[in-house]
């Protein structure tokens, strides 16, 4: 079972999501309470005003916290069901309340907001085994025109061992033999490297280059 860190990492709360779902404020923050196991126990979630979140299971019965579901060691159909129920609440909430926020660069975060405003798009998480790799698509013909990816500089060659986002977008085959110099542009990381590119989002690339790219890709997506 994923502990609570892990289950919220790269996502971002979004406040106006929380009374529909069921959190009452508090003074403290947010929570919300909910049944397990028809009954038998009593699930609290908290989100404290920090962005801390803690969840606590009450055994109606004993009226003593239930912590079994918590150890990876604890086995047995009950012991299992329960962690279960307690899993599935979590993963609605972070689903219901919170959004996706995995990229960070401040490059890439104007890439999100100009393809939302102009076309509309929002990012499409595709791979659970691949949880920072994200793309854009058309929505006449479903195919991909952007993907947004963080990984090692040094897997694009260059001797950094530092993370960073990046953008792979289309490309004609002679702007890709133009432009990729290993410093600015890159051959296509994980694309088919004769039709796509990839650039860093961390400045080398002025973001009014990088808006204009993106608009050729969309266009290139058509075909």
């Amino acid at each position: 079972m994923k502990d609570i860190d892990h289950l919220f990492k790269n996502r971002k709360l979004n406040p106006t999501r929380l009374a529909p779902f069921g959190f009452v404020p508090t003074g403290s923050g947010h929570t919300y309470s909910t049944d397990l196991l028809d009954g038998q126990f009593e699930m609290t979630v908290t989100i404290a005003r920090d962005g801390k979140i803690s969840a606590e299971v009450l055994d109606n019965a004993s009226q003593e916290p239930y912590v079994l579901h918590r150890v990876s060691d604890a086995t047995g159909a009950f012991v299992g069901k329960v962690r279960e129920e307690y899993q599935g609440v979590l993963d609605r909430i972070v689903e219901a309340c919170f959004e996706r926020d995995v990229f960070k660069s401040e490059y890439a975060k104007q890439v999100i907001r100009y393809v939302r405003e102009t076309y509309q798009d929002e990012l499409q998480f595709l791979w659970q085994k691949f949880p920072e790799n994200a793309i854009f698509r058309r929505k006449d013909n479903a195919k991909w025109y952007a993907a947004l990816l963080v990984l090692q500089k040094k897997k694009l060659g260059l001797d950094e061992d530092a993370t960073i986002d990046i953008i792979d977008l289309r490309a004609t085959p002679e702007d890709i033999e133009a432009l990729v110099d290993g410093e600015k542009y890159f051959p296509g990381f994980h694309m088919n490297k004769k039709h796509w590119l990839t650039i860093c989002l961390d400045g080398s690339v002025p973001i009014e280059e990088v808006l204009r790219r993106i608009d050729e890709s969309f266009v290139l997506a058509r075909g």
